[in-house]
C-alpha cells in the first residue's frame, strides 16, 4: 500500500493538458462491441482498472479483445447477441460497480449460469435495486444477503419478458442494466426516469441502431435480434478534468486549457454547479460525435463563492462532489449539498469520508445524513488523510494538499489507478512536482 506525500503547490499552471479518457464510455463502448457482430475499433479508450476489469468479463463470455494501450484503442471482435458464451468460471469486476451491473443486465440474456463477484468494497455496495427489476423480467437472479450484495448469481434462459420499471433512483447503471437485458427482449419494455441520469448508453445504443426512444423520461426499446458493430472515437472524462479544473480555480494566476472533454448535458452539472460559484470557464470547438458533446475547456482563477446544490442536481455531478467539497471550502460563504445519499454507498462512505478530511484539514464542514454542510474560505492546515480506497476521495485530497498551506500525507492512494491512472504523470505534466508517492510505513 502506498501514500502520497503532498507539498503546497506555490507556482502557475498555465498551459494545455489532454483530458483523459472517459471511464463511462469506454466501459459501454466495450459491452456493446461485445453485443455486436463483427469488428469494433474503439479510440481513446481508458485503460483504468475499472474498465481492464469490464475487458476481462466480456473476454469469459468467448469474445475476442486486442489492446492497444500506447495507443488508446481497443479492437473486439464478437458473433453478437446470440453468440456470447455461459462463462467457464466466476467473473471478477474487480472494484467496478459499473460493470457488476451491467454484466447483471447482459447475463440475463445469456444461456446458463453467471457468477459474478468484486473486491472487498465492491461486495459490500448495494445490488438489489438490480435484482428486482430483472427478476421481474423473468430473469433467474440472486445474490447474497438476501438480495443486498454481491456475489451474484445469474440463470440466463436465451430471452427476456418484456418489462416496464420505474427507477426508484436515478441510477445509470441499474438503468442501463435493464437496457442491456431488454436486448434480448420478447418484445417492447419501457424504463420510466423521474429524474435524469447520464444517458451514455442510450446515445450508444442508438448510434449502432438499437430501436429506442425516450419521451420526457420514458425510454422505450425495442429488441434489434441483432447489432452490427461499428467504431466509436470516445471523448475525455469530465469527471476526471474536475480535479484538474480545482487546481487552476483555486490557484492565482492560472489559465490551463483542458483539451478534448467530453461535455454530455446528463454529465455537466458540474460546470453548472461552477458557474454559480463564479468559476471562470469557456468551451471552445464543440462538437458531437456518436450523441455525445465533447470540446475544450479553457479554466482560469476565479473568486468562488458559495452556492447550493440542490436534490434533482446530484445525478448529473454525482461523481465530482468530493473535488467539488474541496473546491467549496476554498469559496467565500457555506456552500450546502444536499440530497447525496447515494454517496454512502460508493466505493466509500463519500459524505463521511470527504468530512473527515476536510475536517482534519481545518475546515468548518458539517455532516448531513444526506450532504454536507462547508463553510468558507478556508486555509488547508497540513495533517493526515484517509482515503478509504476510493480513487476520488484519495484524488480529491491530494488536490487539497496541493492547495494548502502546510504538507499533507494521503493514505491509500494506489486506488487512483481504479479511474485516472495518469493522475501524478499528469500533475507533472503541469508542472507539479510536488506530490510523492511512497511506499507506507
Amino acid at each position: 500500500m502506498r501514500r502520497a506525500l503532498v507539498l503546497p503547490f506555490r507556482g502557475t499552471l498555465q498551459g494545455t493538458i489532454l483530458c483523459p479518457r472517459d471511464k463511462s464510455l469506454s466501459h459501454r463502448a466495450a459491452f456493446i462491441g461485445a453485443l455486436s457482430e463483427g469488428e469494433t475499433h474503439i479510440s481513446g479508450f481508458s485503460f483504468c482498472r475499472d474498465c481492464l476489469a469490464t475487458l476481462s468479463c466480456i473476454r469469459a463470455l468467448g469474445v475476442e479483445v486486442h489492446t492497444f494501450p500506447e495507443e488508446g484503442k481497443v479492437v473486439i471482435r464478437s458473433g453478437g447477441l446470440f453468440a456470447l458464451r455461459e462463462p467457464e468460471d466466476v467473473l471478477n469486476a474487480e472494484n467496478s460497480g459499473t460493470t457488476i451491473r451491467f454484466m447483471a443486465g447482459i447475463a440475463s440474456g445469456i444461456r446458463g449460469l453467471t457468477v459474478l463477484t468484486g473486491d472487498e468494497s465492491l461486495r459490500r455496495r448495494p445490488m438489489r435495486r438490480v435484482i428486482e427489476p430483472l427478476r421481474k423480467a423473468g430473469v433467474e437472479i440472486g445474490g447474497r444477503g438476501g438480495d443486498r450484495f454481491p456475489p451474484l448469481f445469474i440463470r440466463g434462459k436465451g430471452s427476456v419478458l418484456p418489462f416496464h420499471h420505474v427507477l426508484e433512483v436515478p441510477s445509470a447503471q441499474v438503468k442501463s442494466a435493464l437496457l442491456f437485458a431488454a436486448l434480448w427482449g420478447e418484445g417492447k419494455s419501457t424504463i420510466v426516469e423521474p429524474l435524469p441520469s447520464r444517458n451514455h448508453t442510450e446515445n450508444m445504443l442508438r448510434y449502432v441502431g438499437v430501436p429506442l426512444h425516450e419521451d420526457h423520461g420514458v425510454i422505450t426499446i425495442e429488441p434489434p435480434g441483432s447489432i452490427s458493430a461499428s467504431s466509436f472515437d470516445l471523448p475525455g472524462d469530465i469527471s476526471s478534468a474536475a480535479f484538474l479544473m480545482a487546481l487552476a480555480l483555486c490557484i492565482p494566476g492560472s489559465s490551463l486549457l483542458i483539451q478534448d472533454v467530453g461535455l454530455n448535458p446528463t454529465r455537466a452539472g458540474f460546470l453548472r454547479c461552477l458557474e454559480r460559484m463564479g468559476g471562470r470557464y469557456r468551451v471552445l470547438g464543440r462538437r458531437k460525435t456518436f450523441g455525445e458533446e465533447r470540446g475544450d475547456i479553457l479554466v482560469e482563477h476565479s473568486e468562488l463563492v458559495a452556492t447550493s446544490v440542490e436534490p434533482e442536481e446530484i445525478p448529473l455531478l454525482i461523481d465530482e462532489i468530493p473535488i467539488l467539497a474541496v473546491i467549496a471550502a476554498k469559496a467565500r460563504g457555506t456552500t450546502v449539498i444536499s440530497g447525496a445519499q447515494e454517496l454512502r454507498v460508493k466505493e466509500s462512505d463519500r459524505l463521511f469520508a470527504i468530512a473527515r478530511g476536510l475536517q482534519s484539514l481545518g475546515v468548518n464542514v458539517g455532516e448531513k445524513e444526506d450532504g454536507l454542510i462547508i463553510r468558507g474560505p478556508c486555509a488547508f492546515r497540513g495533517g493526515t488523510v484517509q482515503s478509504f480506497g476510493d480513487h476520488r476521495i484519495a484524488m480529491s485530497f491530494i488536490i487539497a494538499g496541493l492547495l494548502g498551506e502546510e504538507n499533507v500525507v494521503v493514505e491509500d492512494v494506489d486506488c487512483v489507478d481504479v479511474s485516472y491512472p495518469s493522475f501524478f504523470t499528469d500533475l507533472g505534466k503541469l508542472g507539479i512536482q510536488s506530490v510523492t508517492v511512497e511506499e507506507a510505513r
